[in-house]
C-alpha cells in the first residue's frame, strides 16, 4: 500500500468517525478523503524555520515608570440590595 492510500485511508477513517460512524457510506468518504489527499499533495509546504543562533541572555532592560494605561482599573462598585416592596392597603 502506497503512502498516498495510507493517507486517503487514514482520511476517509477521520469523515466515517466525525460523521457519526454511518453504514454504506464508504464510497463516498473514500471519495472525499481522496481528494483532501490531493489538495495536500498540491499545497505547497511551509518552509521550516532556520534555527536561531543561540546568544547570551540580555540584560534586565531598567523597569519603566508604570502609565495610565498599565495600572489595573478597580472593580465596579458592588449593587445595592432592592429596597423591600411596601404593603398596599
Amino acid at each position: 500500500m502506497s503512502t498516498e492510500d495510507k493517507r486517503i485511508r487514514e482520511l476517509a477513517h477521520q469523515i466515517w468517525e466525525s460523521e457519526g460512524k454511518p453504514h454504506g457510506e464508504d464510497a463516498r468518504h473514500w471519495e472525499m478523503a481522496r481528494k483532501l489527499a490531493e489538495a495536500e499533495a498540491l499545497t505547497p509546504s511551509k518552509p521550516k524555520p532556520a534555527a536561531k543562533p543561540k546568544t547570551a541572555p540580555k540584560a534586565p532592560a531598567a523597569k519603566a515608570k508604570p502609565t495610565a494605561a498599565s495600572k489595573p482599573t478597580p472593580p465596579p462598585p458592588a449593587k445595592k440590595p432592592a429596597a423591600p416592596k411596601k404593603p398596599k392597603p
